[in-house]
């Protein structure tokens, strides 16, 4: 089992970067893929990006492609995504997420999440 717990959600203007963390706990954070998905009001939670057990394979949503990067560091038991260039349809709670099995698209991809950390884009 793992836990997750995102920061660095905040408030910033279109065109701007902020960069989100994801920690979980546990021994076996490199057993799980990782994932990444928002959540804007009044919208179903989408997929954003996802990356493998190892950081070598990763997915992009169309909408955020070439402004976002996920990475992981797999001995601070930590995941990350950059997003750069923000517009305020980025607007969202976004929400960590881990798979035991192969990272997936999907939210039934996955088993476990966090509790989600806002992220407010203003033009």
């Amino acid at each position: 089992q793992v836990q997750l717990v995102e920061s660095g959600g905040g408030l910033v203007q279109a065109g701007g970067s902020l960069r989100l963390s994801c920690a979980a706990s546990g021994r076996t954070f490199s057993s799980y893929a990782m994932g990444w998905f928002r959540q804007a009001p009044g919208k179903e939670r989408e997929f954003v990006t996802a990356i493998g057990r190892s950081g070598g394979i990763s997915s992009y949503a169309d909408s955020v492609k070439g402004r976002f990067t996920i990475s992981r560091d797999n001995a601070k038991n930590t995941v990350y995504l950059q997003m750069n260039n923000l517009k305020p349809d980025d607007t969202a709670v976004y929400y960590c997420a881990a798979a035991s099995a192969a990272w997936g698209r999907d939210i039934g991809d996955y088993g476990y999440w966090g509790q989600g950390t806002q992220v407010t884009v203003s033009s």
